[in-house]
């Protein structure tokens, strides 16, 4: 009888096991300001948990082939307990592939000083090649990027133009704000377009995010840099691949802070004047001086009158100015509409993309071909840019 008893137990535990034994990688992982040394990388668990990356060089040894470094999501010396994981690598090799994987271990409970941990889950490199980046380098000789924006979670028209791309030959993808309408949760973030841009490509071809004006709304709000550039100081920031060195502005808002649609919870007219404190210092540094092409990435263009445009054309085109940048590429509108170099007391061309159009270019020494394309594949609008 008692030999019954002992059998049962265990029998109803194994049964129950999968209840309590049970987390899951929800979303991601995908990229974030990869560069020359470092790349961070983002994913969700559904569950509190402990995360991790583990990579392996890409030679032709399997992942299994022996244990691979575990670099731990940490915060002040103590591994993070969250759901939202993001882990910055540093010391890597330029132009370098690397093969990864990403870790996660829920936490049960913290008892006192003690911690009692569940089970873990990864992403797959036994059924399938694990994911792999590659680093940039900026004496690659030419880079292909593409932009997309103002897509308000419109995933159809998402996975249409980036099905335009050639992603084995595309380096890098901007997305020019207004991803999303608002983010009233994390389930309409990436139900929104991250679920889509991880199936299609993010995990493997960085994602570089500029914010724009409706990713300032909601109760998400706040919570913006926790999923994208996480482990950077601002959301405003400069990084190069190949000829090009990318500037990425935060537009903030397109209305007075006053403005009753803001209750009194915005200053973007400050966090612009920040900008333009750290836009005297950056455009004058080597990283941007010796690229032979410059790029400014902002959502909102500096015209069409509102005040958060008025702002940026006030406290950013006087020093970009001087700082001669080949093209300011913008979004907002929802229409394409091209600029050229001396209109409006502007010294460099201004490409704005529309909501339904894709931003392609091929960059190398000596020039810049910009192109856009509507839905159907249709060339709308056309730049060229020679040195």
């Amino acid at each position: 009888m008692k030999t019954r008893f002992y059998w049962l137990s265990i029998l109803m535990l194994l049964v129950a096991l999968p209840a309590w034994c049970d987390i899951k990688i929800l979303h991601g992982p995908y990229l974030q300001n990869l560069g020359e040394q470092e790349a961070t990388i983002v994913w969700i668990s559904d569950k509190p948990s402990v995360g991790w990356l583990e990579m392996a060089p890409d030679d032709a040894s399997h992942f299994y082939a022996k244990e691979r470094k575990k670099i731990f999501d940490t915060r002040i010396g103590i591994k993070v307990t969250s759901t939202i994981h993001a882990v910055k690598v540093t010391g890597l090799q330029p132009g370098t592939r690397y093969r990864y994987r990403v870790c996660v271990q829920e936490v049960l409970e913290h008892d006192g000083h003690k911690v009692i941990y569940g089970c873990m889950v990864s992403t797959d490199v036994y059924g399938k090649e694990p994911l792999s980046f590659i680093t940039n380098d900026i004496s690659k000789p030419q880079v292909s990027f593409a932009m997309v924006n103002d897509i308000h979670g419109r995933n159809d028209a998402l996975e249409q133009m980036i099905k335009q791309c050639d992603l084995k030959k595309t380096d890098l993808f901007l997305f020019n704000g207004d991803m999303v309408s608002i983010a009233e949760d994390q389930e309409q973030l990436f139900g929104g377009f991250m679920d889509k841009s991880v199936e299609l490509f993010a995990g493997s071809v960085p994602m570089y995010y500029c914010r724009g004006n409706h990713e300032t709304r909601g109760p998400m709000a706040p919570e913006f840099q926790q999923y994208f550039n996480p482990k950077e100081e601002e959301l405003f920031y400069m990084f190069r691949q190949g000829p090009v060195c990318f500037v990425v502005l935060d537009c903030g808002e397109d209305k007075p802070d006053t403005d009753v649609e803001y209750y009194g919870i915005t200053a973007y007219d400050e966090y612009r004047t920040k900008q333009a404190e750290w836009l005297k210092t950056v455009l004058h540094s080597d990283l941007y001086k010796q690229a032979p092409f410059k790029v400014i990435v902002c959502h909102m263009p500096p015209f069409g009158g509102w005040h958060g445009e008025l702002d940026i054309a006030e406290k950013f085109i006087p020093l970009l100015n001087e700082a001669n940048p080949d093209v300011y590429l913008c979004a907002h509108l929802h229409r394409t509409i091209q600029k050229n170099a001396g209109e409006d007391g502007v010294r460099f061309p201004i490409l704005v993309n529309s909501n339904n159009s894709l931003l392609k270019a091929d960059v190398d020494n000596k020039k810049m071909d910009i192109r856009i394309y509507d839905l159907s594949g249709k060339e709308v609008e056309h730049l060229l840019i020679e040195k």
